[in-house]
């Protein structure tokens, strides 16, 4: 779609391409169709199929903001066990005021309800993470994701009102008050993820500050997801396979349901816990914990009924921090090196990677190392 104008689109109704053979994820008209485009089939062996609910751990986090010991102690195994086991758990008093997560989905549903013809002010241009983009259709031809997402950057130390700026830039002045709902989120989002930092550093063993001071000068991604109707799920993903290769997502979803995790050699469902945040492991912290803790590999389904929204907050470092785990965690008892299981790498060349090499997919981080292995070699 790089050469279509964001207001007058050339599509083709007929077959729902633009000009340059692109797909136009147009839900006004997609909706209106007795099957789904043949770029948005899966392969059966991806297809979504009846599964069990995931036991999600729930992790308390009230002792860890009271300095209750013994309910840390608590938190922290829970979390280790579900890192070590799948990297995925959600967690309950976070202290993330509803009202902000609330306003935060409702002007998400509100973007998303926009003429495409608004949305595309805000498309993602090439190279960029930026942006708006409908079914990805703007980097791959096949095995589309039945979703839109708007994604925009979040830096810990911004001073001014970055957030802002990006909606009333792309989107014009009128958008000002979603920017401001936007800022107000991700300040939220920032201090949860020191938070969980915390957490994440008392269970490996390598203390509270550890990772809260690595993640403290981050420059994070959020992502609003929309998940419309699809009148054939039964061939679509709303997501496909994949670990995210930020250090940590979390994620706010409404009650509609439709995240799995593959564990124990199969999918399973999630079902949302009203009030609770989902956490999961992205490859870049499992580079930090020397492969201890899990990338959690998850996709997302889509439905005929009703629409789901969430709101992915990706978790990064400062893009050029060097991505290497805390010499504890490569030493034994006995002083003896354990081996690296990842490479060094800064963060930056990780995302300039899925951007412009690599479909993120299962075995991102594995891909990027091998290939950074056979760059270094003679």
């Amino acid at each position: 779609m790089d050469s279509v104008s964001p207001v007058t689109l050339d599509l083709n109704k007929e077959e729902g391409h633009c000009s340059n053979g692109a797909v136009v994820f147009d839900t006004s008209f997609l909706r209106r169709q007795a099957k789904i485009p043949e770029s948005f089939v899966w392969p059966r062996n991806d297809r979504p199929h009846p599964l069990e609910e995931l036991e999600v751990p729930v992790v308390d986090l009230r002792g860890l903001f009271e300095g209750d010991e013994a309910s840390i102690s608590r938190a922290a195994e829970a979390s280790r066990a579900a890192c070590v086991r799948h990297g995925f758990f959600q967690v309950i008093n976070h202290k993330v005021d509803a009202k902000v997560s609330g306003d935060a989905l409702d002007a998400a549903g509100d973007f998303f309800k926009l003429p495409l013809s608004t949305k595309l002010r805000a498309r993602r241009q090439p190279g960029s993470a930026w942006g708006y983009v409908g079914a990805h259709a703007d980097r791959f031809a096949s095995k589309l994701p039945w979703k839109e997402t708007l994604t925009f950057g979040y830096d810990y130390g911004e001073r001014g009102d970055g957030v802002v700026d990006y909606f009333t830039s792309k989107l014009g002045e009128g958008f000002e008050p979603m920017g401001r709902v936007y800022r107000r989120y991700c300040e939220a989002m920032k201090d949860l993820s020191l938070s969980i930092m915390e957490l994440l550093g008392i269970s490996l063993g390598v203390g509270r500050e550890y990772y809260r001071q690595f993640f403290e000068d981050g420059s994070s991604i959020m992502r609003c997801n929309s998940y419309p109707l699809c009148q054939e799920p039964e061939l679509a993903l709303g997501t496909g396979p994949h670990c995210d290769p930020t250090a940590l997502t979390i994620l706010l979803q409404d009650q509609v349901g439709g995240l799995q995790v593959f564990t124990e050699g199969k999918w399973q469902a999630v079902r949302p816990v009203r009030s609770a945040l989902v956490i999961n492991i992205g490859d870049t912290f499992m580079a930090l914990s020397n492969g201890r803790y899990k990338s959690c590999l998850h996709r997302a389904v889509v439905n005929s009924e009703r629409e789901r929204l969430s709101l992915a907050f990706f978790v990064c470092p400062r893009g050029d921090r060097v991505v290497r785990p805390p010499r504890e965690l490569l030493l034994l008892l006995e002083e003896e090196a354990v081996p690296r299981a990842f490479p060094d790498f800064t963060w930056t060349e990780l995302l300039e990677f899925t951007q412009t090499h690599y479909r993120a997919d299962t075995t991102t981080l594995q891909s990027f190392a091998r290939r950074r292995f056979l760059a270094s070699s003679p």
